[in-house]
């Protein structure tokens, strides 16, 4: 019969080198599972990939032989069967000492001795074997939730592409024009309790309770999930939108997610149409005055004034419903939520086709803006706009009058916009009046509190515990030991405080090169002679330069970045840099572009060969990439891990100057924190490109603005110049 230290073996011998714990893994995995998943080789060869490395043939006999051993292993166990050995696979555990029957069975039939069972000598074997069991059965149940819920997203994700807008928000989650009037003298307060939700077969929420206070505005804050999306708070939103909790029919609820899909219709008119009860009146309204045209064409016949009559009186019915709705301030207001979020005159009228997806996902926001529904659910909306259109937002959102559940890593965006916190961790929620800032100093103090009740109570359970233990079988002390007893056991059970949740990344120190180390000189830059994005730039960066560069999308940071790297050249002027140099470049799609279907240690070995899987292993470390997630796809990574691996490729390269366009955009707080500290560390130069406000003021010494073609030093913070944007917007006529 073949057993796992069988498999062990020829894993070392197939492929020397390989960590001791992926060889343990994979013995136990092969053969609990032989003859259960079809897949096992297949999952077996991916893990042993990043092993074999370029060694694909000792890869494939590794495998072919692992074939033929489980294929031997099964014809033994069909033979064991057919002979009746008596051997019975158990549905599940049994505690032996508890069911005499059971005992008495097995004691009959396999001669175990009852007398050793109750001494408990056997069972001691016994929960060995069963702790070694469940861990390899919770390493298999890990195994598949991943896999379940890479699937499961797969298919969300489709199954959202082929609803229209309108379809899945409008008409199944935005309510008619009945809903105002069902929801009079209606609360629109949200409060559910033992609310469960779940994603294929993680929890998300258990027991917990959501209350959502209307005209208040909450941030729902979290750990990011594990896999390509987010499992805790973006999967709550999608719950909430689809109203798989039960929210009350007659709130309206809408959700910015996906980019709205391009066509012909222009960006007005998609923020128009987005409202599609007023544009049904209105296209009711037109539609019964071509009728009343034509019937008053048709005389005084009866039957034509009683047509008349009902035409005009359901005429008036839509006039009234659109006065309610303010129909005509419609384009008015179309119009200033797109220029707010940095639509220029020219590009409101342009078909929705011709923009990009960052620019059709300003467009959803615009839209739902627009809409105002009484339940606004926002994911990550700094990601898709400029530090301009930022500011506006927040200005914007601080005088919402629905209510507004936000997700948002952006501490500066919530500090501004939210009026509370609620904290999703270990399948609940917990409530914080208050911004970020405020949230951070009561948590910070509530855990400090209850780390020191703990502390004390363990103190006071060793000292009761000391004494106990020194008097109890002493005559004369043996009272007071047996009342300290009585007082351990009416101690409250406290839970030892959550470990407060940090991160660290890593840079490594680059060396001294002599200035210049990089300059722009005069640089100007035009796509075409007619459109001419940066004229006669002078930037100078060294080791010890910390720039920040804002303005508003197209104004041209990405371009002055290209530049910076020669990925560009200059249609005039010049670029010097010191010929020992190395950048590091960080775009803001370089995580999409990572190589999906290796593992974060291929990778490395891909694009840096010459060391061992160790050292890739250890250098992702420096980067929170560790365990088995080096082992695992990118493609199955969420979005935070796989920026986590683009810096750790960055990093690999031992750049002098760091350029980071958008860095923070799938990071959470605390990979954002970690950041932010290696950046503060680190003796290289850096050039960052954000909307992060407190990024920023973090890393940056120096704020330069990118706008009509110049690119300029700004004399203020990263707060003067939000203020400055702001103030422009609203003084526009």
């Amino acid at each position: 019969m073949v057993t796992p230290e069988d498999i062990a073996e020829e894993i070392r011998a197939g492929l020397p080198g390989t960590e001791e714990i992926v060889i343990q893994y994979l013995a136990g995995y092969l053969l609990d599972d032989a003859g259960e998943d079809e897949d096992i080789l297949q999952i077996a060869r991916l893990i042993l990939e990043s092993v074999a490395g370029r060694n694909t043939n000792a890869l494939e006999t590794l495998v072919a032989r692992l074939a033929d051993m489980l294929n031997d292993l099964l014809i033994a166990r069909a033979s064991q069967t057919s002979r009746g050995t008596g051997l019975t696979k158990l549905d599940r555990a049994m505690e032996i000492g508890k069911t005499t029957a059971m005992s008495g069975t097995i004691a009959m039939s396999q001669g175990v001795d009852l007398e050793s069972i109750n001494k408990g000598k056997a069972s001691r074997v016994d929960i060995k074997k069963l702790e070694k069991q469940e861990a390899k059965l919770k390493a298999k149940i890990e195994k598949r939730s991943k896999r379940d819920l890479y699937e499961g997203s797969k298919l969300l994700d489709q199954a959202r592409k082929q609803q229209t807008y309108e379809e899945l928000f409008m008409k199944a989650r935005i309510n008619p024009l009945e809903a105002s009037a069902a929801s009079k003298n209606k609360s629109k307060d949200i409060h559910l309790t033992n609310l469960e939700v779940n994603f294929a077969s993680n929890r998300i929420l258990s027991g917990a309770n959501l209350t959502l206070a209307y005209g208040r505005r909450y941030g729902l804050i979290g750990r990011n999930g594990e896999f390509n999306f987010c499992v805790g708070k973006s999967t709550l939103l999608r719950h909430i939108a689809m109203r798989e909790v039960p929210i009350p029919p007659y709130i309206t609820i809408l959700f910015v997610e996906q980019e709205i899909v391009g066509d012909d219709t222009t960006a007005l008119d998609s923020v128009l149409k987005a409202d599609v009860w007023r544009d049904h009146l209105l296209q009711e309204e037109a539609a019964l005055n071509t009728k009343l045209t034509e019937l008053e064409a048709e005389g005084d016949d009866k039957r034509f004034v009683d047509a008349r009559e009902e035409a005009s009186s359901r005429l008036a019915e839509v006039h009234a419903r659109l006065a309610d709705m303010e129909a005509e301030s419609g384009p008015a207001r179309a119009a200033a939520l797109l220029a707010g979020l940095g639509f220029s005159e020219e590009d409101q009228k342009r078909p929705t086709r011709s923009f990009s997806g960052g620019w059709r996902m300003r467009l959803a926001l615009a839209r739902a803006l627009f809409v105002k529904p009484a339940l606004l659910l926002l994911d990550e909306p700094s990601n898709h706009i400029d530090l301009n259109a930022l500011a506006w937002l927040e200005d914007y959102l601080q005088t919402w009058q629905g209510t507004l559940l936000v997700v948002s890593h952006d501490r500066a965006f919530l500090d501004a916009v939210a009026t509370d916190i609620i904290h999703q961790h270990s399948a609940r929620l917990d409530y914080y009046k208050g911004n970020f800032t405020q949230f951070y100093s009561t948590k910070s103090d509530r855990d400090l509190s209850l780390r020191k009740e703990y502390e004390a109570q363990m103190e006071y359970r060793k000292h009761l515990q000391a004494f106990i233990d020194r008097w109890r079988y002493n005559a004369n002390r043996a009272a007071q030991a047996q009342s300290r007893i009585k007082i351990l056991e009416k101690l409250p059970e406290l839970e030892p405080p959550e470990a407060e949740e940090s991160e660290t990344f890593r840079f490594p120190e680059t060396e001294k090169i002599s200035p210049p180390v990089l300059q722009l000189n005069e640089v100007s830059f035009g796509y075409t002679p007619e459109k001419i994005l940066l004229k006669g730039a002078n930037i100078d960066v060294g080791l010890d330069s910390r720039i920040a560069i804002v303005g508003a999308n197209g104004a041209g940071k990405s371009t002055l970045i290209k530049l910076l790297t020669g990925e560009l050249k200059p249609t005039s002027g010049h670029v010097s840099s010191n010929g020992r140099l190395r950048i590091g470049y960080f775009a803001q799609h370089h995580v999409d572009n990572l190589v999906a279907t290796m593992s974060p240690v291929q990778l490395l070995a891909h694009k840096f060969p010459g060391k061992t899987d160790q050292e890739y292993r250890s250098h992702l470390g420096n980067f929170q990439i560790s365990g088995m997630t080096g082992l695992q796809t990118i493609a199955t990574l969420s979005g935070g891990q796989k920026s986590r691996v683009a810096f750790s490729v960055l990093s690999m390269q031992r750049p002098h100057i760091l350029l980071l366009d958008e860095p923070t955009n799938h990071l959470d707080i605390e990979g954002l924190d970690a950041l932010m500290n290696a950046l503060k560390l680190w003796n290289g130069g850096v050039i960052v490109i954000s909307h992060d406000e407190r990024f920023i003021t973090s890393v940056a010494s120096e704020l330069w603005v990118c706008a009509d073609g110049q690119v300029e030093k700004f004399r203020g913070d990263v707060q003067a110049y939000k203020s400055l944007i702001v103030s422009n917007i609203k003084t526009r006529p």
